[in-house]
């Protein structure tokens, strides 16, 4: 099932409300068990927790390590997937770069998050002059913040 349907912490329901077509934003999840990727990858139904020992070993990475990480050192191609391929294909091999991009998360997800959008705007995916928006408050402050930021991407009112 893909990610975007499957997950169902409090803000997951504000973001399939607020844009049920999936046409405000592009958008991404960081999964403890598959890394960064499209909100659209298949997933299975899993129960781990961020951890600052998980943060350590996905910051520890760059766009091309892959995650899960192989857990072994045999010479054939590691399992998982990684961030620079799953940016690539949001930015059409990068033909352009983001210019708005909102973090929503708890705090270690969003020192993970932040890692990866400097290594985007290293990499030319995000724009070096890009906003960024972080959503970490309250739950209740939270959702009302994603809801604001996803209508703000297509000029909506309220």
């Amino acid at each position: 099932m893909p990610a975007i349907d499957c997950y169902d912490g409090p803000l997951w329901p504000t973001l399939r409300t607020v844009d049920p077509r999936r046409e405000k934003a592009q958008v991404a999840v960081l999964s403890v068990h598959l890394g960064f990727g499209a909100a659209e990858m298949p997933i299975e139904i899993y129960d781990a927790r961020m951890t600052e020992t998980m943060v350590a070993a996905m910051k520890s990475g760059d766009l091309g390590t892959r995650w899960p990480r192989p857990t072994s050192h045999a010479r054939v191609m590691p399992s998982g997937e990684y961030p620079g391929m799953h940016i690539a294909l949001f930015t059409e091999h990068r033909e352009f770069a983001f210019c708005d991009v909102g973090l929503t998360g708890g705090y270690l997800y969003l020192d993970v998050m932040r890692h990866l959008v400097d290594l985007f705007r290293k990499a030319g995916y995000v724009a070096g002059d890009a906003r960024i928006t972080e959503i970490n408050r309250s739950i209740g402050l939270m959702r009302r913040d994603l809801r604001r930021w996803l209508r703000d991407q297509n000029g909506e009112a309220g």
